[in-house]
């Protein structure tokens, strides 16, 4: 049997619908997480951005800027979402969990996003941001101002040229929502490696990072 949600998250809901919308993807119904994914990914970036002002206190906005997308990032989000078991607890519609929607890595950042949100709501920020930093605690402990601060797209090519193998390519794979909301899914493709990887994201460019960022990993490239 799975493990509660409020015992990894470490938090306990007052109001236990909020945690149960946050888990809600919309292809459950009228009523899902996007509204609470808004909110918590505002207040996520605000968190993060102070950590790394105060941490890092002679780095200068630009770097700092990328320091912060390297924790907010939806590959991390992804992995801390499994980390806290939410994987296990996604509540979406029949055809979404067939094709894998319970494993895709945006579903996942999202829910995270979503879970932020339900719990700043439901705590306070306070609280909320004493979650946050709990579960970023050891990647927060392992940031460095002296990391790779170049994008992932850059990041992928430099080491693709290094290692002789070519450069990426980048194809769109899907576009769905409406006009004023649309999600893209971009597949990068290592042709010499016979790997892929895909991305989404609101705009091709962030769907692009986020499929570099998938390579890097697959690659293992830190």
């Amino acid at each position: 049997m799975p493990t509660s949600p409020e015992q990894t998250l470490g938090y306990r809901f007052r109001d236990a619908s909020l945690l149960q919308l946050a888990l809600t993807h919309r292809s459950f119904g009228a009523d899902h997480n996007e509204r609470l994914e808004y909110l918590g990914d505002a207040f996520l970036n605000f968190v993060i951005a102070r950590v790394v002002y105060l941490r890092f206190p002679q780095v200068p906005e630009g770097d700092l800027s990328r320091l912060r997308a390297q924790l907010v990032r939806g590959a991390t989000l992804s992995l801390i979402a499994r980390e806290l078991g939410l994987d296990q607890h996604l509540r979406m519609g029949v055809g979404e969990r067939k094709t894998g929607g319970a494993q895709r890595d945006s579903n996942l950042a999202n829910v995270v996003e979503a879970v932020i949100g339900a719990i700043l709501l439901d705590g306070g920020d306070s609280v909320c941001e004493q979650c946050i930093l709990a579960w970023f605690e050891e990647r927060i402990a392992e940031l460095s101002s002296g990391q790779p601060l170049k994008d992932p797209k850059t990041r992928l090519q430099e080491y693709l040229q290094g290692k002789n193998l070519g450069l990426p390519e980048y194809a769109v794979a899907a576009v769905s929502g409406a006009e004023h909301q649309q999600q893209f899914t971009v597949r990068c493709t290592i042709a010499a490696t016979n790997k892929h990887t895909d991305g989404s994201g609101s705009s091709r460019k962030r769907a692009e990072q986020q499929a570099a960022e998938a390579m890097l990993l697959l690659l293992g490239v830190k």
